[in-house]
């Protein structure tokens, strides 16, 4: 595993694995690519720059960052529903990139980018301190295995890296539907002085964060699912 600059293992915010890019993914790729995706870049990004579009009257626009958005239909469902928001969306995954693209044009969507990078890179290189409103991880990988746990996406080197690139006030939101990742996500975000839970433990899925097929479909069949909303002290 590579080692990061403090001497610790590197977490890796994904692993890559095969998929095949159909058809409309590759259009959209073509043609979508080119105005929404982001290069990864080691300098800090302008996200009101990118986005082309600045604060109104001293109000910043709100910047959310979604790492791993998967086939990007959630994402999209948020991105349509506050368009007064901009979405930043980090997935290495060509057929989740494209497949996203092609949902923004579809629904005619400007408030979206994408980077298809390590998000751990991203934010090291490309966010700056205190600039996101938010950020969403939902549902990452749970590597189920116990001997494989070390690979979670979770842990507190990663959330001591997004609480301070959060603004004060803004929040992190995480879902999962295993419950033993649950237990292990709130015991590393109830360590990091930087965030303060907003509920007991676990809170009750926010309308902000939509009900996916999948989801809905382990719901009827009795799987649990946990968020957890965390807000930058």
């Amino acid at each position: 595993m590579a080692q990061a600059e403090s001497g610790h293992p590197r977490i890796r915010s994904f692993v890559l694995r095969a998929g095949r890019v159909g058809g409309g993914q590759a259009r959209a790729l073509a043609e979508l690519g080119p105005r929404f995706v982001l290069p990864y870049q080691t300098s800090v990004l302008d996200l009101d720059g990118v986005f082309g579009r600045a604060a109104a009257d001293s109000h910043p626009v709100p910047k959310i960052l979604e790492i791993g958005f998967g086939m990007g239909e959630g994402m999209a469902d948020i991105a349509s529903a506050h368009p007064q928001h901009d979405y930043l969306g980090v997935e290495v995954h060509t057929p989740g990139v494209g497949a996203l693209l092609k949902q923004l044009g579809e629904r005619e969507l400007g408030n979206v980018r994408i980077i298809q990078h390590d998000a751990v890179e991203v934010l090291n290189r490309m966010i700056a301190p205190a600039s996101l409103t938010g950020v969403h991880i939902f549902f990452p990988d749970p590597w189920h295995k116990t001997r494989h746990h070390k690979r979670r996406l979770i842990q507190p080197p990663l959330v001591r890296l997004l609480a301070d690139r959060i603004q004060p006030g803004g929040y992190l939101h995480l879902a999962t539907d295993w419950e033993d990742y649950a237990i292990q996500m709130l015991d590393v975000l109830s360590a990091e002085p930087m965030l303060a839970n907003t509920a007991t433990d676990y809170a009750p899925r926010p309308d902000t964060r939509p009900l996916t097929k999948f989801e809905a479909r382990g719901l009827r069949l009795g799987h649990g699912v946990w968020d957890l909303l965390f807000k930058r002290r």
